[in-house]
């Protein structure tokens, strides 16, 4: 063992159990947070315009300030990006995070000296965890490989602008700049099938340790890894034992991914958002992401089946229960303030607080009342791939509200790596499992209201180029797994 995973394993115990303290309480730990956001941004301009300075508890803080998206806070964004102080949090941000909005086109999200360090710490915190529970550091002796966004920021009004990912790739540890892949050089380009064939190029020789990214877009450096050599990751990288993913649900890859490695190996999952890193996978034990009680972010939680009602509950940690789908509200040192980022969670255990993404407030399917969300989705699918050896590269659900013949319908396109013998028994089994989530479905399909769903198989390589004739090939752009409308299936179409 070296020195330096030595000192890792020790690093990794001390910050788990400081973390664990905080966990074990969450109420108090939610209540200096809130408290400190209240009193550091009373006297911004959102703070005095929303009575910050006679809120006293969060009784007062529902009454003095609304759930609001990106286009609610805009009036006071907008200001921030034009270069004026004090307005959404003290002083000015140190950067934005650009993300794309279906509505309002593109978003820029601040991020401020005291929210970025949560960022970084989210992240470092998930490695150390797992590092504590295996206790086993060796992979920080070898190469590691982080699939991001450029790095290259650009300037706006003296605020450095660019993707998450590419503002985090300035705040690697120094410890570990040695160990990270690709270079800057690499790292920079912008065209994505030039920038995965470039990291191929440095990678394939190197002991490739930890891996991380969006699984879509790892699984085509995998696929270009065995193009090159012929060979499995696991024979490239016989020390890469896990794979560090967030964005979507690992579950409908994770047959494809393991049929690439050549092996079973472990995952940690983690949740970072352009508004704050949220959660992570502190075990591989138990279920769920850790919630980040005490990065910076006071959490508010309303039932996804009140969200479009007129006054939904709106509720903190204290009053959450396990199995219920909650849309997300977060207010944090980022200057966001009972902000809607847009997914929905459940709980999945309450000692610690641990959650999984279960969707998104708009990718969901109701256009016939059954209100699919992509939990269901993701779950049929885990159910029926389970035991088989059918193996997924992308797939996205639609309704056809208007088909040339028979009955409406859901239609599923699935781009096969590996496909079904049978497609139509595989399309079966996976309606049965959406019956018996959904009783809406269920009702729908018994009502003959619907027909059971349809798969479409998109030709291989399909999502890649319905991504680039989009412009959103690559970087940390993923396809939506359910919408409730056809825009995205309509250009499908033409790729099935």
């Amino acid at each position: 063992m070296s020195i330096k995973s030595a000192f890792a394993i020790l690093f990794a115990k001390f910050i788990q159990k400081s973390v664990y303290k905080w966990a074990k309480k969450p109420i108090d730990t939610q209540e200096k947070v809130f408290q400190n956001l209240i009193s550091e941004a009373k006297h911004t301009a959102f703070g005095k315009d929303h009575n910050f300075e006679n809120i006293k508890t969060y009784k007062d803080y529902k009454a003095n300030v609304p759930v609001v998206d990106y286009e609610g806070l805009r009036p006071y964004v907008d200001r921030v990006v034009e270069g004026e102080r004090d307005v959404l949090w003290k002083g000015k941000p140190l950067y934005f995070a650009k993300t794309s909005g279906t509505t309002s086109g593109a978003k820029y999200i601040p991020i401020t000296k005291e929210s970025m360090p949560t960022h970084i710490e989210g992240a470092r915190n998930a490695l150390l965890h797992y590092i504590a529970q295996k206790n086993d550091a060796s992979f920080v002796d070898g190469k590691m490989i982080f699939l991001q966004g450029s790095p290259v920021l650009e300037d706006k009004n003296g605020v450095s602008l660019g993707r998450l990912s590419g503002i985090a790739a300035h705040f690697v540890p120094k410890y570990l700049q040695k160990n990270r892949l690709p270079s800057w050089k690499t790292n920079c380009i912008e065209d994505w099938d030039t920038k995965v064939n470039a990291i191929v190029d440095e990678t394939v020789d190197e002991d490739m340790r930890v891996i991380s990214g969006i699984p879509s877009w790892v699984q085509m450096y995998f696929e270009k890894l065995h193009e090159r050599t012929g060979k499995t990751v696991s024979e490239l990288f016989p020390n890469f034992n896990f794979f560090i993913y967030g964005g979507v649900n690992f579950e409908p890859y994770k047959n494809k991914f393991e049929a690439l490695i050549g092996k079973k190996i472990d995952y940690i999952e983690l949740y970072p958002a352009s508004e704050g890193f949220i959660a992570y996978q502190d075990s591989q034990v138990h279920k769920g992401m850790l919630l980040q009680l005490n990065s910076g972010m006071f959490y508010e939680f309303i039932p996804a089946s009140e969200f479009f009602n007129e006054n939904p509950s709106r509720i903190s940690i204290e009053d959450v229960e396990l199995g219920v789908n909650y849309v997300l509200i977060i207010s944090s040192t980022a200057g966001l303030w009972g902000y809607n980022i847009g997914d929905t969670i459940e709980f999945t255990t309450l000692e610690p607080y641990r959650i999984s993404v279960t969707g998104r407030v708009k990718h969901f399917i109701s256009a016939f009342g059954e209100h699919v969300i992509g939990k269901e989705v993701e779950q049929a699918l885990k159910d029926v791939l389970e035991g088989t050896e059918v193996n997924i590269s992308e797939f996205t659900v639609a309704p056809q509200v208007e088909p040339k013949e028979g009955l409406p319908y859901h239609q599923w396109f699935i781009e096969f790596e590996t496909e079904p013998k049978d497609l139509q028994t595989f399309s079966d089994e996976i309606d049965a499992s959406m019956q018996a989530q959904n009783i809406y479905y269920l009702d729908l399909i018994e009502g003959k209201i619907l027909k059971p769903l349809v798969i479409s198989k998109v030709k291989k390589g399909g999502f890649h180029e319905y991504m680039k004739s989009i412009g959103k090939f690559g970087g940390q752009n993923k396809i939506p797994q359910l919408s409730d409308n056809r825009k995205i299936a309509d250009v499908l179409e033409s790729f099935v």
